[in-house]
């Protein structure tokens, strides 16, 4: 269940009080609006000024603010970052992002941050994540912006993209060529015309 203090939008239309949300859901909260999304076992309060997707184990915070209760390790995932309480005891953690930075503090429980390498080489180790602890009572920050892709498998990663070969990418081109000269080279005789010579 959605509940807010007027003003919230649900999938770009004004929210009553109450509303139940369903997976997809994109919710944002103007200037002095709040909101708060009730769910077995989690909390999440969503502050002013905030853009967030619901699904059903994650909040997805485009920009803006959240509180988060849980007991069953409810995630808020930002671009390429995810934080995950550590374990499923009642954890209490606020996520920030402001400017491309990604704030997190851990207020109860430990927390942690996951997020894809920077480095496309670490990506082609196969070192694709990273991840990093937030203690009880300590914040930690990171860039929202990843530079790694998501891993590919061994045999495209090691020759890139397969039209990016010229041994592809010439003979294609000349049987587009072809091909558009067969519709557009021949006189006033048809292709295939209905008499033939």
């Amino acid at each position: 269940m959605l509940h807010s203090n007027g003003g919230v939008l649900v999938n770009r239309n004004p929210a009553p009080a109450s509303l139940a949300i369903f997976p997809d859901a994109l919710i944002e909260t103007p200037k002095d609006a709040v909101a708060r999304i009730e769910l077995t076992g989690s909390v999440a309060d969503i502050n002013a000024e905030t853009v967030v997707q619901y699904e059903d184990d994650e909040l997805v915070l485009d920009h803006g603010t959240v509180s988060v209760n849980t007991s069953r390790q409810f995630r808020v995932r930002v671009g390429c970052i995810t934080i995950t309480p550590v374990n499923a005891d009642w954890t209490h953690y606020d996520v920030t992002d402001l400017d491309g930075k990604v704030t997190v503090s851990a207020l109860k429980s430990d927390v942690y941050i996951d997020a894809r390498s920077k480095s496309p080489q670490d990506v082609k180790k196969g070192e694709s994540k990273s991840r990093e602890i937030v203690r009880e009572s300590e914040q930690k920050s990171r860039e929202e912006k990843c530079g790694g892709a998501a891993p590919q498998p061994d045999h495209l990663a090691a020759y890139g993209a397969i039209m990016n070969s010229p041994y592809v990418k010439w003979p294609t081109v000349a049987a587009i060529g072809v091909i558009a000269c067969l519709g557009l080279c021949h006189g006033d005789d048809p292709v295939s015309p209905s008499k033939p010579k």
